[in-house]
C-alpha cells in the first residue's frame, strides 16, 4: 500500500494584536494629532511613526495600513464628541433642562470636544471628506447616530415652542454642525473661552442678532468628562 505523502505542517497563525498595547495608542495618538494638523494627504507612515517615537516597520505589529489607522482615528472622533454631548445631555436632564437649554448643553460639549478635548474628533471633522470612500463608508452608522442626537434635540426644542414655527430643521441642524465645526479653523485659545463661545452660539441660534432680539438666558452647564 502505497503511503501518504507527509503534509506540511500548517503555518503558524500570527500573534493576536493587543487592542490596548500602550504602543498602539501611541500611533494613533501621533496619527490624530498629525491628521489634525496637517491633513490625511500630507501625512505619511513614516511620519506618524516619527511623533509615536518608534521605527516605522514597527508600526505593521499594530496596523497593516495608513487606511486602517485613519479609519480607527474617524471612529475614536465621532465616538469621542458623540459620548460627550450624550452624557452631557443625560446629566443636564436630570436637573430639570430642556428644550432649548439642552441644546445650549450639547453645543459646548460639541465644542469641548473639538477644540479642547480630542485631536480626534479634530482629526474626523478636518479629514473626512479626504479620505478614502471605503473608509468614510466605515463611519456612516455612527455619524448617523450623531446626527440623530441633534435631529432629536431641535425637534423637541420645536415641540416645546422654544423654536419659530416653520422653522426646517434639517437646514438648521446642518447650518448649526458646520458652524461649530468651523471653529476648528478659526477658533483660537485666549481670545474668548469656549465657555462663552458656547454662550454666543446659543444666542445667535436661539435668539438672533438682530437689534431688539431677546438676549440670551444663562444655562448652567456642566463640564462633560475628560
Amino acid at each position: 500500500m502505497t503511503r501518504p505523502a507527509r503534509l506540511p505542517p500548517p503555518p503558524s497563525a500570527p500573534p493576536a494584536r493587543d487592542e490596548t498595547h500602550p504602543s498602539r495608542r501611541a500611533v494613533l495618538d501621533a496619527a490624530a494629532r498629525l491628521f489634525r494638523h496637517q491633513g490625511y494627504a500630507a501625512t505619511s507612515l513614516r511620519d506618524i511613526a516619527e511623533v509615536a517615537g518608534m521605527q516605522a516597520g514597527s508600526l505593521y505589529y499594530h496596523f497593516d495600513s495608513k487606511e486602517e489607522i485613519v479609519a480607527e482615528v474617524l471612529r475614536t472622533g465621532i465616538e469621542t464628541v458623540l459620548h460627550a454631548v450624550e452624557a452631557a445631555v443625560r446629566e443636564a436632564r436630570a436637573r430639570g433642562v430642556g428644550g432649548s437649554g439642552l441644546l445650549e448643553v450639547a453645543i459646548r460639549a460639541h465644542l469641548e470636544s473639538l477644540l479642547r478635548v480630542s485631536d480626534y474628533t479634530s482629526a474626523d471633522v478636518r479629514i473626512y471628506a479626504h479620505v478614502p470612500p471605503a473608509i468614510r463608508r466605515q463611519n456612516l452608522a455612527l455619524r448617523d447616530r450623531y446626527e440623530e442626537v441633534w435631529r432629536r434635540l431641535l425637534a423637541e426644542a420645536g415641540r416645546r415652542g422654544d423654536l419659530r414655527p416653520g422653522v426646517d430643521l434639517q437646514a438648521l441642524r446642518l447650518f448649526l454642525l458646520g458652524a461649530m465645526n468651523g471653529a476648528l479653523e478659526w477658533y483660537r485659545p485666549g481670545q474668548k473661552s469656549i465657555e462663552r463661545l458656547a454662550r454666543d452660539l446659543s444666542g445667535y441660534l436661539l435668539h438672533g442678532i438682530a437689534a431688539g432680539s431677546v438676549p440670551a438666558r444663562r444655562v448652567r452647564l456642566v463640564r462633560p468628562d475628560r
